[in-house]
């Protein structure tokens, strides 16, 4: 017996062939997002990098409240870690870094202590902040722009 066929009926798109069998089309479809094929120029970057190495007391605590303060209310824009300088994972880390004298403070954003101002000139965050308007050392602001500007460049 000859089936009857509808010609009247949509006409149906031949099936895609499957070149990877394992790939079904809810994981091309994650796969796609997660390249950012479907929104080029998007880019999900990760948070800014802040880690604190400093001494665990007075003065040192008080000097970093203001940072700290602000610190808590970027989000997950930043990931801040703090590491207490007298223990062997604060040791390390200035090690690491390259840091061999004897101070109270080191701030590494995205990896590096080193940065430059928004003015260009180059600014170390290492020991206490200076108070605002000092042309030594660097400020809680300064500190501050880095982060942000360190977020941005992402």
């Amino acid at each position: 017996m000859l089936s009857h066929t509808n010609k009247s009926a949509t006409p149906q798109a031949p099936a895609m062939p499957n070149v990877c069998p394992a790939l079904t089309r809810r994981a091309a479809a994650t796969a796609v997002l997660a390249l950012g094929l479907l929104a080029p120029g998007i880019v999900l970057a990760a948070p800014t990098s802040v880690e604190i190495v400093a001494f665990a007391h007075p003065p040192v605590v008080q000097a970093l409240q203001p940072l700290r303060t602000w610190l808590s209310t970027q989000g997950t824009q930043v990931k801040a870690v703090e590491t207490d300088m007298e223990s062997p994972a604060g040791a390390q880390r200035l090690q690491a870094l390259g840091i061999k004298d004897h101070v109270p403070l080191v701030i590494v954003v995205n990896g590096s202590y080193r940065h430059k101002r928004s003015d260009g000139s180059p600014v170390e965050l290492v020991g206490f902040p200076s108070t605002s308007g000092s042309t030594k050392g660097w400020t809680l602001d300064e500190a501050k722009d880095i982060i942000t500007r360190a977020g941005t460049r992402r």
